[in-house]
């Protein structure tokens, strides 16, 4: 394992370290509860939105803390929810009165724990579980479909219309339209390494490829052998316009690199996604292309689709200020 870390059983006290030293204009770092917190939050008046999940999976869900997206993220240890206190605790931090919305992907513990610390809350919490993994409908760490790529997706438009002022019965409403017009299919080229576990979390043989993996490396629909860029963004384009109905509307393109895919290779998947789409009668509006939702360092790349309405787009538009998304500021 070659990684520059110091302590493996540190590497999550060492990051927010470095995060807060980066970041200390927008952020604030809570060290014992491991949090990063909205400088400005709690705002009077304001819907406080909390996500959170294991780390490992920069810059989601830290680096979206700020202006137009969260308000706090719970860090958990690498792939590893946080706890029920750790959730609370975020909880409370960004409690103006006005409501706190958790952000959940569908992950077994995540979600068991955001209910916990919900239900420990002196505040009213409302939540929405984010299921958009077309690759498996069931899988070894949920119940239904996993949260990934969506949820970089729905935290911005949230989070910009909770700055605009939305209420929480708005942002709930807003967030099960998101929730059901975006689907995600992911990829990998080789493993991840836990620092803790000091091995690759599955077995890839150099001619192999994984098609709909998780973010943690859960295995997916299947393996087949290396294919080209081209080949790539069909087996992952197909599967999502088979799943929903994308006609009608403009889609918000997200291609995702999940940690060591350069920009290099995800824009040329990008160029077939949209040529395949185009093909389709799917007019892209808005796209993202990066590395927002990773997982560690594996190679591969994920493609999430979002057939956006026009609240969808403005809220998409809005200024956004955070240390991993900026624009429009």
């Amino acid at each position: 394992m070659k990684k520059l870390i110091n302590d493996p059983d540190n590497v999550v006290a060492d990051a927010l370290k470095g995060i807060e030293t980066a970041h200390g204009d927008r952020i604030r770092v809570d060290h014992e509860n491991r949090l990063i917190v909205r400088k400005d939050a709690p705002r009077t008046g304001k819907v406080g939105l909390v996500s959170g999940g294991g780390s490992g999976h920069e810059p989601l869900h830290g680096g979206f803390v700020g202006l137009g997206m969260l308000d706090a993220a719970a860090c958990g240890e690498v792939f590893t929810s946080p706890v029920p206190d750790q959730v609370l605790a975020a909880t409370e931090a960004v409690d103006a009165g006005a409501g706190v919305l958790h952000i959940v992907k569908n992950y077994t513990g995540d979600v068991m724990n955001f209910e916990m610390a919900a239900e420990l809350a002196t505040a009213e919490v409302r939540s929405v579980v984010v299921a958009d993994d077309v690759a498996v409908q069931d899988s070894l760490f949920t119940a239904g479909r996993r949260g990934v790529g969506l949820t970089v997706l729905l935290e911005k438009i949230l989070g910009a219309a909770a700055e605009a002022g939305a209420g929480l019965d708005d942002l709930v409403a807003l967030a099960e339209r998101v929730n059901g017009a975006g689907r995600s299919m992911g990829m990998a080229l080789t493993p991840c390494t836990v620092p803790a576990a000091g091995k690759p979390t599955f077995e890839l043989g150099p001619d192999e490829i994984e098609i709909g993996i998780g973010i943690h490396g859960e295995p997916g629909r299947e393996r087949r052998p290396l294919a080209t860029a081209d080949e790539v963004a069909e087996m992952l384009v197909e599967p999502i316009l088979a799943d929903l109905d994308f006609s009608g509307a403009p889609v918000i393109a997200f291609v995702n690199s999940m940690g060591a895919t350069p920009l290099l290779e995800l824009y040329t998947v990008y160029a077939k996604v949209a040529e395949i789409l185009a093909s389709k009668g799917v007019t892209i509006a808005r796209n993202l292309v990066g590395p927002y939702i990773t997982s560690l360092e594996m190679a591969g790349c994920s493609v999430t689709l979002l057939k956006a309405d026009e609240e969808m787009l403005k809220m998409w538009d809005a200024p956004v200020n955070t240390p991993g998304l900026r624009w429009g500021v």
